[in-house]
């Protein structure tokens, strides 16, 4: 496991202005946010992109294992085939970066308001799922399904029906944390579909965003003990937004703090 931020944390600037802040911290390792993906998308071409952005990112001694691609699409929309091209164009720029984990929400909801039934839903994810992972088929990268309002058990029928290399997990600790199930359980569960992590905590109610080991409710030693028994090999990274609510000196202060928080949990 390795030290990762959110790039989000600096989602007000730039993306290369996010760069600079978190090389002023040493920081080497970040999650593409939905907000620095998108800017970087409106510039041009997602290869040309994503090869200039790596660079620059690279020499300030950054890289990016893992990104969130399109935050506010629901796969299962009605437009879903304009939203498989869109998605097609995200996973372009996150090859460009050499991004190995696309995080992305396995959706629902539009499909679930109009009345249609659960395995109608199901049947749409697959599809979906299956036209991306096909886009990245032959390359390292891997689409990773977010557990937003569910556990383990809705995600690995997915990834078991589109049955592919490039598809796995993404724990999010406190989206499992306000729907009170057993985090420890998620990660043995999930073992080597396990490719991306949004490490935050919360109060059991509201999606706070906050660290680890502060005033939520998220048991960090289950978590730290079931990943390293599954012996988890990717980014550790924190998915913090709630802690942005501060001057600027402090956001930066944080960020060393957070180090040391994420330094301490790999060790511990």
């Amino acid at each position: 496991m390795t030290p990762c931020f959110w790039s989000s944390f600096f989602y007000e600037f730039t993306p290369e202005e996010a760069i600079d802040l978190f090389a002023s911290r040493q920081w080497a390792e970040l999650e593409l946010s939905d907000e620095h993906g998108r800017a970087l998308l409106n510039r041009g071409l997602p290869a040309t992109v994503g090869a200039n952005f790596k660079t620059y990112a690279a020499d300030r001694g950054i890289s990016f294992p893992q990104g969130h691609l399109w935050l506010n699409c629901d796969i299962t929309a009605p437009n879903h085939e304009e939203i498989v091209t869109q998605l097609k164009l995200w996973l372009d720029l996150f090859l460009a970066l050499d991004i190995k984990a696309a995080v992305i929400h396995p959706g629902g909801k539009a499909m679930r308001d109009a009345g249609a039934s659960e395995s109608a839903v199901f049947e749409q994810q697959v599809k979906t799922l299956g036209s991306l992972v096909t886009h990245v088929r032959g390359t390292k990268l891997s689409l990773c399904l977010e557990n937003c309002k569910c556990g383990i058990e809705e995600l690995l029928p997915l990834v078991e029906a589109v049955g592919t290399d490039h598809l796995g997990i993404c724990l999010d600790t406190g989206h499992l944390n306000r729907i009170k199930a057993d985090q420890g359980e998620f990660i043995r569960r999930a073992g080597t579909l396990l490719r991306a992590l949004h490490i935050n905590d919360n109060n059991g109610v509201d999606d706070q965003h906050l660290f680890p080991y502060g005033s939520g409710k998220v048991k960090w030693e289950d978590v730290v003990s079931a990943l390293k028994e599954i012996q988890y090999p990717h980014a550790l990274n924190l998915e913090v937004g709630g802690e942005r609510h501060c001057p600027h000196p402090l956001r930066l202060a944080k960020l060393d703090y957070a180090k040391r928080l994420l330094e301490v949990m790999i060790s511990g």
